[in-house]
């Protein structure tokens, strides 16, 4: 299996192309989120697990790939990263559960599996 992390990061270089096109809107939207992931009343690393979660619920493996390296950037645990996973199963059923090889491979990939 390739390397996820190389995988995400070649997908971002493309997606700052795309933003240059229409940099100003792109840089609200970048300023909106780093906001909206800050520490709050919840955590950036609760943030991050939340949303690595909702990933593996909508079934966006880019997705799956980016918060779970940010969640783990943010100090999340392999414990923590499974049992968030395990919420997205319990909501998700099967159809989530089928993403879990997508977190293990990332977490191999980071060295924290």
């Amino acid at each position: 299996m390739d390397n996820r992390i190389k995988y995400i990061e070649g997908i971002q270089t493309l997606v700052d192309e795309f933003k240059n096109e229409l940099p100003e809107a792109y840089a609200a939207r970048d300023r909106f989120n780093d906001l909206i992931y800050e520490d709050g009343a919840l955590s950036t690393k609760v943030k991050r697990l939340m949303a690595m979660s909702m990933a593996i619920r909508i079934e966006c493996t880019n997705c799956i790939i980016y918060q779970t390296k940010l969640a783990v950037e943010a100090g999340a645990t392999k414990r923590e990263i499974v049992e968030a996973a395990s919420v997205a199963s319990a909501m998700g059923g099967t159809s989530a559960s089928s993403n879990f090889p997508i977190v293990v491979q990332t977490m191999k990939d980071l060295g924290k599996w």
